[in-house]
């Protein structure tokens, strides 16, 4: 404690200067040079845990932080918009999280998650291609422009660690983190093929391809 009193911030410490702790205080933010002690004091399993953050902080986030603001703000505007129908309106919106009309149009088309294999249309979200954010309103339910796919691999997809040639071979981008892939259920000491798509279906994923799937440098 001696070397942690002089650290502590003066308003909405974690700790009195006693050592023992604030109840007043709910959630209090660490200076980083009360961190850096914190973590020194603690040893080689915080140091390690800090690596792994610092780590997954570099490669498994989005490269657009208001990305989801601005999903809102169209979907907002959608809501607003009195030229559309409100079934067209409704259909929209639940296209943007992977259901609806959107997915039963997918589902015409696609049966399984590509990836994983899994079946269970209870189990599966259909992902748009070219990213609902970017597309028009006849783009976003067309069921060309969608893959039935895992929340896990959903997630790789909409974020650029994944993509799909026109073949159906699997692309992993250079800045993915392999072992969370690996656990995600993607192969990665292999070349995958999950089969070929239609021309339409890959028009979409050439998007995806070029304006979505992450690359080293931009």
């Amino acid at each position: 404690m001696e070397l942690l009193r002089p650290l502590l911030p003066s308003r909405y410490s974690p700790l009195q200067p006693s050592g023992n702790g604030l109840q007043s205080v709910y959630l209090a933010s660490l200076p980083d040079i009360l961190a850096e002690a914190l973590v020194a004091l603690i040893g080689a399993e915080a140091i390690a845990v800090q690596q792994t953050a610092s780590h997954a902080d570099q490669t498994m986030t989005t490269t657009n932080p208001d990305v989801e603001i601005w999903e809102h703000h169209i979907e907002s505007e959608l809501d607003r918009d009195t030229t559309i129908l409100n079934t067209d309106r409704q259909a929209l919106i639940t296209a943007r999280r992977g259901q609806g009309i959107f997915k039963e149009r997918v589902m015409l088309i696609e049966w399984r998650c590509r990836v994983t294999g899994v079946e269970n249309a209870a189990h599966l979200r259909a992902s748009h291609c070219k990213p609902w954010r970017d597309s028009n309103n006849e783009e976003r339910l067309d069921g060309e422009n969608g893959l039935l796919l895992t929340p896990s691999i959903d997630h790789l997809f909409d974020r650029g660690f994944i993509s799909f040639q026109r073949d159906g071979g699997l692309i992993i981008s250079p800045v993915a983190h392999r072992l969370s892939l690996e656990r995600m259920g993607v192969r990665t000491d292999t070349a995958v093929n999950v089969g070929a798509f239609s021309d339409n279906q890959d028009r979409f994923l050439e998007y995806h391809r070029d304006a979505v799937l992450l690359r080293s440098v931009r």
